[in-house]
């Protein structure tokens, strides 16, 4: 079966860095375009940026542009988030998916796949 599965979460300072990764398996990896959400307490989940299967397309949120990059590694069946500048407001659990649709593909209804997600909390 399909498992998508995160990794790098972590408890950091407002300013530091982190890199999240996400594992996929039972899947034909770089057929699939992918994503990373992520959902704050209380508060509706929330694309942050996606990629093509070549990883030669990419689109991110206002809110993370110039601080978050997302990259894949095909032969590795890994996706990648990496954060910079971190700020209290990206405090959320971060879920990485995989769809095979096109289009804009910044809706949780546009993915059929799923990791558990990792916690990412940023101290002032």
């Amino acid at each position: 079966q399909v498992q998508l599965v995160e990794s790098g979460g972590g408890l950091v300072q407002a300013g530091a860095s982190l890199r999240l990764s996400c594992v996929a398996s039972g899947l034909t990896f770089g057929a699939y375009r992918m994503a990373w959400f992520r959902q704050a307490p209380g508060k509706e989940s929330e694309f942050v940026a996606r990629m093509s299967q070549s990883g030669s397309s990419t689109y991110y949120r206002d809110s993370v542009k110039g601080r978050f990059t997302i990259s894949r590694d095909n032969a590795k069946n890994t996706l990648y988030l990496q954060m910079n500048t971190l700020k209290p407001e990206d405090t959320a659990v971060y879920y990485c998916a995989a769809t095979l649709k096109i289009g804009p593909l910044r809706s949780r209804l546009d993915y059929a796949y799923w990791g558990q997600g990792t916690q990412v909390t940023v101290s002032s």
